[in-house]
């Protein structure tokens, strides 16, 4: 690929972390999902291998933008880093350009993702929430499990915990063993009156 050898393939963090371990790569393509829970993984090896080997470029991918991911990224490094929503890895100059430029030290947003950045430091988090959104917090506020979110709204349980993750995202309430995110939401929602 224009330039760059494909060192390893991974399926998971740990894989990941050993892999750069091993090769000591020019830059890791990181998914912010990974197995074997698909929530922040990717973003977590990512601030390892920069503070670990801060020789290797990392280039997040990601689905949706989750501005937050980008954020912890900028904040902890200051070059050789980029986060880019997976459509755009479509167009492969652009992709080959967006690793030349982290490789280089340089640092490469999605435009979405700088938008929603912009958006995030001007605006109230539950504001961010889609009306689906805020009609599922609204439930989960009333006690309702996910089971009973997805039978009131006549939705699959797998809808019910991809809004919820949507939620903790955009209400920025990381994935930690000490706080319960589902009591903080509603915690916000309530306090928002």
């Amino acid at each position: 690929m224009a330039g760059y050898d494909v060192n390893a393939e991974v399926g998971d963090a740990d894989a990941l972390l050993a892999a750069v371990a091993e090769h000591r790569p020019a830059v890791a393509v990181v998914d912010v999902r990974m197995p074997p829970a698909q929530s922040d993984e990717g973003v977590r090896a990512a601030l390892v291998i920069r503070r670990e080997w801060p020789g290797t470029a990392v280039l997040l991918l990601s689905q949706y933008v989750e501005e937050r991911y980008a954020a912890d990224l900028l904040t902890t490094n200051t070059g050789g880093v980029g986060y880019l929503l997976k459509q755009r890895v479509a167009d492969v100059e652009e992709f080959i350009d967006a690793l030349h430029r982290v490789t280089a030290g340089g640092t490469v947003l999605d435009p979405e993702v700088v938008a929603q950045l912009l958006l995030r430091r001007s605006s109230d988090p539950l504001d961010r929430l889609t009306p689906r959104e805020r009609e599922v917090l609204a439930l989960m506020a009333e006690g309702r499990s996910n089971s009973g979110i997805a039978r009131q709204l006549v939705v699959s349980d797998s809808a019910v915990a991809k809004h919820i993750n949507s939620i903790f995202t955009k209400l920025d309430l990381p994935s930690v063993d000490s706080d319960h995110r589902r009591v903080l939401a509603v915690l916000r929602f309530l306090s928002a009156g």
